[in-house]
């Protein structure tokens, strides 16, 4: 007996030891208290401290249970009433092209702009010239201009571009960035004429009266004429678009430290915005070797996550193939993208009922257009599935989301498709009711452009779909109710990355006029936030490390002016992100 007794001393003393030297090192790097803390946690949705060691959650809970993971060494941070949260995550954004536009002329109407008639925009790009004269030949690029905003609600034609210039090649990219506008001087650049035929996947614009161009560009002919001006000449510098064909030979020398320089204020913006998780959703070109380069020099603060278009890198996937899912000094390959149809506003993207008011040029019958076709788009996702590699799916028009579907279902019959891919829908704008159920049937995730009820909610109201169709438009709600993880984006540049104004819109879904656009679509703002933050970091199937704030997950937070879950609905985009924070470190201040 006293031997027993004396055994189990000595245990309790081993352990009391083996407690003491694990508290010893558990102490915290840092405390942050004073203010609302959100977890996004369903257990324990708010707390009073959080700490942190290494860059990950030592601790989240109380603060009286905080106290023996503290010590003279740990820093201790009031937030002074202010909100912390998990950082934003941005699951389907255009990195490499925001840092590309960085340097071209900004054409954004209101809000974030103050391009709102063709006579500004014109006298805009005077005033680019004037500011800095370009040599001949020279491109004049600008990005931004919305005909739905726009009062003249039309696109410019190349002939009020004449009117800026005849000598330089001028070239406007429309908000969505799925169409352009080009001057004369840029079409002969191009190699275009009133007798060029189509692009396969694009369209050139034309007078539906003498079958001449106006200038107007879309899809893949607008992608190609971008690329004409903004990459590498060949031997003769004289770029050319080959009728017919996917691609082409292309533009102007780059200067790969000036595009570095861009990818890092492009960066910054992001961080501005409180996002720690930052998306590429449709690397394509010289962009590829950008990101390499970046991580290579160490030159992330955040996360980046990338996905290359399919149809332009599927002749080397095996390449890829190694580097899927692994972060490699802060930048991972997530998937793949693909394009099927085109942008809403723009109205471009694949319908199966007639645009409201057709755009220009076009019959009444006009439901825009697909880029793939079945067969193409099933032998690309067989492939990427047989490698067990996911995929983003750019479907705005309801025919377009019904084309993925159909497909998707087809793989799924065939089991060489399963809902752990997480394959995700992005924009689904022009849903219907009735694809609601299958999504969720087929395990697919909806990431909703949400901005697009507030910034184009009137348009599509009153142009694009009508009342009717604009009311189901990102229907969040629709997607709680049916059990299905929907996260929500910003598509920047399209916006700037502005995920509380996606959150704002997802919450109100007030257009600019104060029309409520579909009222039952409407959902909370912790549900939106949760769209941003825990079901944003399961759709990159990063949920085991990112999107709340939760014991052993990265310290990536964003510190708000404001409560969003206690202020005023109609007043979330007053809030303001005061401190972005990746793994514990302070990548940005405002």
């Amino acid at each position: 007996m006293k031997l027993r007794t004396l055994l189990y001393l000595c245990l309790i003393v081993s352990l009391s030891a083996c407690k003491n030297n694990t508290a010893k090192e558990d102490k915290a790097d840092a405390m942050y208290y004073g203010g609302t803390i959100l977890t996004m946690e369903e257990e324990n949705p708010e707390v009073e401290v959080v700490l942190l060691k290494k860059g990950s959650i030592l601790y989240a809970g109380s603060r009286q249970d905080a106290a023996p993971y503290l010590d003279e060494k740990t820093a201790q941070i009031d937030l002074k009433g202010k909100t912390l949260m998990p950082g934003f995550i941005d699951v389907h954004g255009h990195f490499t092209s925001r840092a590309g536009m960085m340097d071209v002329v900004d054409l954004s109407p209101s809000p974030y702009g103050s391009v709102n008639s063709i006579p500004d925009l014109q006298q805009t790009l005077k005033q680019q010239l004037e500011k800095q004269p370009l040599a001949a030949g020279q491109p004049l690029i600008g990005n931004g201009y919305d005909d739905a905003i726009m009062v003249e609600h039309r696109h410019p034609t190349k002939a009020e571009l004449d009117a800026v210039s005849t000598t330089i090649p001028i070239i406007i990219i429309h908000a969505s960035g799925h169409a352009s506008v080009g001057n004369s001087a840029l079409l002969q650049l191009l190699g275009l004429n009133d007798q060029s035929k189509d692009p396969v996947g694009g369209h050139l614009g034309r007078d539906p009266k003498t079958g001449k161009l106006t200038g107007k560009l879309e899809e893949n002919a607008s992608f190609m004429a971008l690329l004409a001006v903004t990459q590498k000449a060949d031997p003769q510098g004289h770029p050319n678009i080959q009728e017919g064909e996917d691609t082409f030979v292309i533009g102007t020398d780059s200067l790969q430290d000036a595009a570095l320089k861009n990818l890092l204020k492009a960066q910054e913006e992001w961080l501005s915005y409180g996002q720690t998780t930052i998306c590429d959703g449709r690397t394509m070109g010289e962009s590829i070797g950008l990101l390499k380069e970046a991580a290579a020099k160490r030159l992330f603060k955040a996360d980046i996550v990338y996905f290359p278009d399919y149809e332009s890198v599927k002749a080397d996937l095996s390449a890829y193939i190694p580097d899927y899912m692994k972060y490699h000094n802060r930048l991972k390959l997530a998937g793949f993208k693909f394009s099927n149809d085109g942008s809403p506003q723009g109205k471009t993207a694949w319908l199966t009922q007639p645009y409201l008011v057709p755009p220009e040029g076009q019959k009444a019958s006009y439901k825009g257009f697909p880029i793939f076709t079945d067969s193409v788009l099933y032998a690309d996702l067989k492939t990427l599935f047989q490698h067990r590699i996911t995929a983003q799916l750019h479907v705005n028009g309801d025919a377009a989301i019904d084309q993925a579907l159909r497909v998707i279902e087809r793989l799924k019959n065939e089991q060489l498709y399963k809902p752990e891919l997480r394959v995700t829908l992005i924009h689904v704008q022009n849903s219907r009711p009735d694809h609601i159920q299958k999504i969720k049937d087929l395990g697919l995730i909806p990431s909703y452009f949400s901005t697009h009820t507030y910034l184009w909610g009137d348009w599509h109201y009153s142009s694009v779909f009508g009342p009717e169709r604009a009311a189901f438009i990102s229907p969040a709600q629709s997607a709680l109710k049916a059990g299905i993880p929907f996260t929500i984006h910003h598509d920047a540049p399209v916006t700037p990355p502005d995920l509380i104004t996606a959150v704002y819109a997802a919450v109100n879904r007030k257009t600019r006029s104060g029309r409520i656009l579909g009222p039952d679509e409407r959902i909370s703002p912790l549900e939106a936030l949760k769209a941003i933050t825990i079901r944003a970091a399961y759709q990159l199937q990063e949920e085991d490390r990112k999107g709340s704030l939760k014991v052993g997950k990265l310290a990536d937070m964003v510190i708000l002016s404001q409560n969003p879950l206690t202020i005023q609905p109609e007043n979330l985009r007053d809030i303001t992100v005061l401190e972005t924070i990746k793994e514990g470190l302070s990548v940005y201040k405002k």
